[in-house]
């Protein structure tokens, strides 16, 4: 077993609601973990350790995990270990082209049928991330700023776009959380503060700018991170 293996978990945990059944809860915990980047790449998961963790058992842990591979978020591996893949440059700029493409026709798609209650929430999302980034809580920098969007996208009832878009907030929840926990300032200019007023003034090339110009800054500060290229080749 690697170092990396023998890395130990901390899960961020979430209340399990009564309307929740146990394998619904399991999937949706272990998924803010990987949105958020808790799990690293590499580093090893079997389904009986989670069960042990969240305290189930292994069946709801077996079906969550095969969803998450489904979403391409974790690989399942032959000797049943469970493992956050690894990134490479080529694939981490194709995930971030396809976000550009998909993220800015989601926005554009709201656009026609944002209201100002819609507006109200998310600036009150927005204001979660500046105190997240206050408090330097790097789980939920993540977690809002993903609810930001989503919220956004979901305002146009006919998307179908945000189950492909999640997809690659999994795939890349691991390197943004590189980025937001070792700058020292996570955002210079509050991209979401110029979506806002382009949903306000119904502008579709601001809105447009805003996202991609919010996304272009997240890539960027991951670029900007040294040895990032270790991270890519798995061994930081």
């Amino acid at each position: 077993m690697s170092s990396a293996d023998a890395q130990p978990i901390k899960l961020l945990m979430i209340e399990k609601s009564d309307d929740l059944k146990t394998h619904q809860w399991v999937y949706q915990l272990l998924r803010n973990n990987l949105l958020c980047g808790r799990i690293a790449p590499g580093i090893a998961l079997t389904i009986r350790g989670l069960a042990q963790i969240l305290d189930v058992s292994p069946m709801p842990v077996r079906e969550a995990l095969h969803r998450l591979a489904c979403e391409g978020a974790v690989e399942v591996k032959n000797n049943r270990r469970v493992i956050v893949p690894s990134m490479t440059p080529e694939k981490f700029r194709e995930l971030c082209d396809l976000r550009i493409l998909l993220e800015t026709h989601a926005a554009e798609g709201a656009l026609p049928y944002i209201k100002e209650a819609d507006i109200e929430v998310l600036e009150v999302i927005d204001g979660a991330i500046d105190q997240a980034i206050e408090a330097d809580d790097v789980d939920h920098i993540s977690l809002h700023n993903q609810a930001f969007h989503r919220c956004l996208y979901q305002v146009n009832p006919f998307q179908i776009s945000v189950p492909l878009i999640e997809s690659l907030w999994l795939q890349l929840g691991p390197f943004s959380r590189i980025a937001i926990s070792k700058l020292e300032k996570v955002y210079l200019v509050d991209r979401h503060v110029e979506a806002l007023e382009a949903l306000r003034q119904r502008n579709l090339f601001g809105l447009r700018r805003a996202i991609e110009a919010d996304i272009r800054d997240g890539i960027a500060s991951i670029n900007s991170v040294e040895g990032i290229d270790n991270y890519f080749r798995g061994v930081a």
